[in-house]
């Protein structure tokens, strides 16, 4: 099964951190016990969105083998009308901890990848955790590799910028290829997605130049922008059409239909 699932992208600005906090909202909207965290130590945003700034441990003090995940998560259910199901793990937004983490060595991040993998163990199995979502770094850091290679499915967020097009097949078969993951794409931004003929022109886009299954296509809707991360569509627009597409992609997930 998808339990542990790694939201990545080539590069910033693909909408890679909207998708994983309102993947993660809409998951625990259906019932599901859910952890979030922000592994993108070079750019930590998921304090900001939900409005958190201060933490008494942060993601990064359990990488350092400083503590244990049960100090990092804090439990926003209420954010999402839950009932103990919706947890976070922040990164550390302070200048200091984003060079500390920049200047980490390969010895420190085959550790840290260790302590990723242990999750499984301390959260899906003793904890009862249904997923674990990473929010991961663009690109090819040592971080989101990491997360990658912890991952049972990784959620790819492109958009048909042509950089991003060239990039993300790229790295779709000179990485995710070597570890053999389970991928999905999501094409967000997408300007034309009105009629069947071009959702279907899209899917068979996707397949060509990538040659990994579709998740989901996104339209660009401008009152997401206009958000600007201020809420959580999945649980503070609930008739939006971009929350139906999230809804559609968790089921897709939850029931395995990602193929």
């Amino acid at each position: 099964m998808n339990r542990i699932i790694a939201v990545h992208s080539y590069k910033g600005g693909t909408g890679k951190t909207l998708l994983s906090v309102n993947l993660a909202a809409t998951l625990a909207k259906h019932g599901k016990k859910v952890g979030l965290f922000d592994l993108d130590f070079r750019a930590p945003s998921l304090f900001a969105i939900f409005k958190m700034p201060k933490a008494e441990y942060w993601l990064n003090d359990y990488l350092n083998g400083a503590c244990d995940i049960n100090k990092v998560l804090i439990d926003l259910s209420p954010r999402i009308q839950g009932k103990n199901n919706f947890f976070v793990g922040l990164a550390n937004p302070a200048t200091e901890a984003i060079r500390d983490m920049s200047a980490k060595d390969r010895k420190w991040e085959m550790r840290a990848l260790g302590r990723l993998l242990s999750l499984r163990n301390t959260l899906l199995n003793d904890k009862e955790f249904d997923y674990l979502i990473f929010d991961t770094s663009p690109g090819l850091q040592y971080s989101s590799i990491n997360a990658i290679v912890a991952a049972d499915f990784v959620v790819v967020a492109t958009t048909g910028d042509r950089s991003d097009v060239d990039g993300t097949s790229r790295m779709l078969r000179e990485l995710y290829n070597l570890f053999e993951k389970k991928t999905g794409l999501v094409l967000n931004k997408v300007l034309d997605s009105s009629s069947k003929s071009k959702k279907d022109e899209m899917h068979r886009k996707v397949k060509d130049v990538y040659q990994v299954p579709l998740l989901g296509l996104v339209p660009c809707f401008c009152e997401v922008l206009r958000a600007e991360g201020n809420f959580i569509f999945a649980q503070d627009k609930s008739d939006h059409p971009f929350t139906k597409i999230l809804d559609e992609m968790a089921k897709r997930i939850e029931n395995n239909e990602v193929n």
